[in-house]
């Protein structure tokens, strides 16, 4: 899978991910550190990838854009150390692979996932 890391996250996490055989960039390695959070949305539309962060300024961007790309994931847990978030994401990514496909805000909690499809409608 392609993903875009969102500058709030680890650049540790790249590494992570790539030896699992993921295509990842850290926004920090795009040019867009410090940029505005639409431009990072739409490098993440254009480029094919899916957009990985603990903002949810993210989320509440795609419910008002209607679109169904690009796809969120979402890190709402206490642990943020990139380890802990590299296998919460690679331990999950089967069950909710499907769903970032098709366009989809996944959110990983310290109890659960939350799978929202996109678009958001009403």
């Amino acid at each position: 899978m392609r993903f875009l890391l969102d500058e709030c996250l680890s650049q540790r996490l790249v590494p992570l991910l790539e030896e699992a055989g993921h295509d990842v960039l850290h926004v920090v390695d795009s040019g867009l550190a410090g940029g505005i959070d639409h431009d990072v949305l739409e490098m993440a539309r254009t480029d094919g990838r899916v957009l990985v962060s603990s903002d949810t300024d993210f989320g509440e961007l795609l419910a008002r854009a209607g679109t169904a790309l690009p796809s969120l994931v979402l890190f709402r847990q206490g642990n943020r150390a990139p380890e802990h978030q590299a296998a919460t994401l690679l331990g999950n990514l089967e069950q909710v692979a499907e769903d970032l496909d098709a366009g989809a805000i996944v959110v990983f909690t310290n109890d659960n996932i939350r799978i929202r499809r996109l678009p958001i409608q009403g």
